[in-house]
């Protein structure tokens, strides 16, 4: 994908949505702006796979315009679970072949991270997903957000969306994360501060400086839908992306002066570990304030923590423990190549060897569908993204999220703890 072309003139400072609006439409547009602009990778998930193959060929009878933009991939359950599953992601499959667009079977791993391992958002990308969390590919400067069905079917067919340019939110990031605080703490916080619905359709914009790898930036990106932003965009700094390969260009960068309706910033430096309680993800507490409490099932994975620095970190708390008795450990890598990583360096022997249950590379039981789901009345802390009612299971059963640390601290305890307070459980006590 080339992007030559570029836009008027703009006739004020811009914020990082509307630039990379203004470069892909060609037209410089500020927030409230109708924008047409050009996509540069459209995903299906497989849970939406079939709805998007049925507006394609039956509502638009039409064949993805550029077939090199469009990826399936099938993670939300995976492997099939049922035989209408299953048949779903066969017709999948059999349109992947048939009109040439990527697919990612079954075991590749989560389509966030797949799509990021294959360098299918870049800077200054827009990235369609039809899935929720797709606003994690603004952890590499791309204006990645979720659409339904019709909207990416058309987006596939035209190689083209409109969207009504979003107003920008400012986060500011500063000071250090303490030992044992995380970027999912971080984000966690962002989320209390902005609340629930506080960022409805607009961008959320990170400055973090030089902070944090590629991998921490996805998790921060990742939890903006949670105050239910469009996009979530974290601003470029040092050579965090570039070490990837990435180009970024100048004209992604926020201007000096850009308009923002709000503006918060978060001394990371004062941050304890966070966990968000049942059953809002902004409900945010310090874990030391709910320590103690007896927990059925921990799930590590997901699109917000299942990379390799997640189950490393995961690792290192587990290391020479067990899972308490009665207590369930799901380890779940975000994709194969996490996977093979964490089988080199002994992570995943590390885990296994603790108890941990590990799992095909995929979503889980993050959306209550398999591998995994609560029963009523269970309480499971998870390094996930939601802790909705009847989200991974049954309505009564409840939800915690926390880092990869606290859960797994949480996992040899039985019960809501820090790596801290797990002196008794070390081999020699």
């Amino acid at each position: 994908m080339t992007m030559d072309a570029s836009p008027s003139p703009a006739s004020r400072p811009q914020t990082m949505a509307e630039k990379i609006l203004s470069r892909r439409g060609n037209a410089a547009v500020y927030a409230g702006d109708l924008a047409v602009v050009e996509v540069d990778q459209v995903m299906v998930v497989d849970s939406i796979a079939q709805s998007f193959i049925e507006r394609m060929e039956r509502d638009l009878g039409a064949e993805p315009k550029y077939p090199e933009r469009v990826s399936i991939v099938i993670d939300h359950v995976a492997p099939a679970s049922t035989v209408s599953v299953a048949q779903a992601q066969k017709e999948a499959r059999e349109y992947a072949a048939r009109t040439g667009v990527r697919l990612f079977d079954v075991g590749r791993g989560i389509c966030h991270q797949v799509l990021m391992e294959e360098g299918l958002a870049r800077p200054g990308w827009i990235v369609l997903g039809s899935d929720s969390h797709s606003t994690t590919y603004g952890a590499v400067a791309a204006f990645g957000t979720g659409m339904g069905a019709t909207d990416i079917a058309l987006a596939a067919a035209s190689g083209k969306t409109w969207l009504k340019v979003p107003q920008s939110v400012k986060v500011t990031l500063r000071g250090e994360l303490r030992p044992g605080v995380s970027a999912k703490d971080a984000a966690l916080e962002m989320i209390r501060v902005l609340g629930a619905d506080g960022a409805t359709y607009q961008s959320v914009e990170i400055h973090a400086g030089e902070r944090f790898t590629r991998g921490e930036r996805m998790t921060l990106a990742n939890l903006c839908v949670e105050a239910g932003a469009k996009a979530g965009l974290v601003v470029p700094g040092g050579e965090i992306l570039t070490d990837y390969g990435y180009d970024v260009p100048e004209w992604v960068y926020p201007d000096p002066g850009a308009r923002y309706v709000r503006e918060i910033e978060i001394d990371l430096g004062a941050l304890a570990p966070r966990m968000s309680v049942p059953s809002e993800v902004d409900n945010v507490h310090d874990v030391a304030e709910l320590r103690g409490l007896k927990v059925d099932q921990v799930f590590i994975g997901t699109c917000t923590n299942g990379r390799i620095e997640d189950l490393r970190e995961a690792a290192g708390v587990l290391r020479g423990r067990r899972v308490a008795a009665g207590t369930r450990l799901l380890v779940i890598p975000a994709s194969s190549r996490v996977m093979e990583e964490a089988m080199e360096d002994g992570t995943l022997l590390t885990l296994q060897r603790a108890g941990a249950v590990l799992g095909t590379p995929g979503c889980g039981p993050c959306m209550g569908r398999h591998q995994g789901v609560l029963a009523p009345g269970e309480v499971c802390v998870s390094t996930s993204n939601r802790n909705f009612i009847g989200r991974m299971g049954d309505k009564d059963a409840r939800i915690y999220l926390a880092s990869p640390a606290v859960a797994a601290a949480t996992a040899v305890a039985g019960q809501i703890a820090l790596p801290e307070d797990l002196a008794a459980y070390s081999p020699s006590a």
